[in-house]
């Protein structure tokens, strides 16, 4: 069958916020646009109400996925441990919240929930009776800067092959394979005082792999007088995971679904039509998914809006298009 395709609805966030797309016709664009058929939702952006929505709500949702045929791949949940006024929350009443969104991403039809990288694996055991009850497997997230092979994953590995357990997983997310800044977030960083001198120093340190001293160390060499904004840009340098794509063949078995994290599509030159993000390795990412047989879904994550959010309106980037375009180099890479 193949790697699939799909989208996070959070990608979409502009278009829901502005009123511009409402859940009919981001699940539309999917489908009709995007010629592909998997969902992934943040469920408090998504779902009306929650956590306990009207049965109305579930009911349209359940008649939207059958209008255009659609697979509920996975819901994201989190862990807002902060949430009571006079106590952080137990690692217990984490478990009953993880378990009321187990039972409600059943409710929708959703094969997985994903759980922050933050949420402890003592967690997500106590609510594996409940995953298995309501046939929902747990994915804890890999995101950025945590290594592809680092403990968080390792921790999930040892379990799932000590219990045999197929509901408790791993759901990486692309930016882990992230080598370069992103330029939305550079152009943001220019807006707000630094210098692009700084900006060509801290690729360089990217691609040299230099931690965040080393590369306020090289800015302080390489620029006279640097501001404050051209040394608090080497923070971007400590973002980065450096994970090498080949280590995500040997996942493949524990993977639930992939977050396909992107910040900005630009034309390939001398390839018109075909896009990439050139702060991300895909290209290597999903060939090594394809020699390990994955046969999940690469869920489209969109972020780079985020750093377009101090200007107004007229220079926010177009989503559906970004999306549209990710997808071109998705079904290129996959082999469609």
């Amino acid at each position: 069958m193949g790697i699939k395709r799909g989208v996070s609805l959070y990608s979409y966030q502009q278009e829901q916020f502005f009123k511009r797309m409402d859940l009919r016709a981001q699940i539309k664009e999917v489908r009709e646009s995007l010629n592909t058929d998997g969902i992934e939702i943040i469920d408090q952006q998504t779902i009306r109400d929650y956590p306990n929505p009207s049965d109305e709500f579930v009911d349209n949702w359940h008649a939207l996925m059958d209008e255009f045929n659609m697979k509920a791949v996975t819901m994201d949940v989190y862990m807002d441990v902060l949430q009571f006024r006079d106590h952080v929350m137990t690692h217990d009443e984490c478990a009953e919240r993880l378990i009321g969104d187990i039972k409600l991403a059943a409710r929708l039809g959703f094969e997985n929930v994903r759980c922050l990288s933050a949420v402890p694996l003592d967690v997500m055991i106590k609510a594996l009776p409940t995953a298995e009850k309501y046939n929902v497997r747990m994915g804890k997230e890999i995101h950025a800067p945590n290594p592809i092979d680092g403990k968080l994953v390792s921790e999930i590995v040892e379990y799932v092959d000590k219990t045999n357990t197929k509901f408790i997983g791993l759901v990486p997310d692309m930016g882990v394979f992230q080598f370069l800044p992103n330029n939305p977030s550079l152009e943001w960083s220019m807006r707000h005082g630094a210098s692009r001198e700084a900006v060509e120093i801290v690729k360089k340190a990217c691609l040299m792999k230099k931690n965040e001293d080393e590369a306020r160390q090289m800015i302080l060499e390489g620029i006279q007088n640097p501001t404050d904004a051209d040394l608090s840009l080497a923070f971007q340098v400590h973002m980065l995971s450096y994970s090498n794509p080949a280590d995500i063949e040997k996942l493949v078995p524990y993977i639930v679904s992939i977050h396909g994290k992107f910040y900005e599509m630009t034309e390939i030159e001398g390839k018109p039509g075909q896009y990439e993000d050139k702060s991300i390795n895909y290209a290597d990412t999903i060939a090594a998914l394809k020699k390990g047989g994955f046969e999940g879904y690469i869920n489209s994550e969109y972020e780079g809006q985020r750093y377009q959010q101090d200007r107004g309106m007229e220079y926010l980037a177009d989503e559906v298009e970004e999306v549209r375009r990710h997808h071109e180099m998705l079904a290129r890479l996959i082999g469609e």
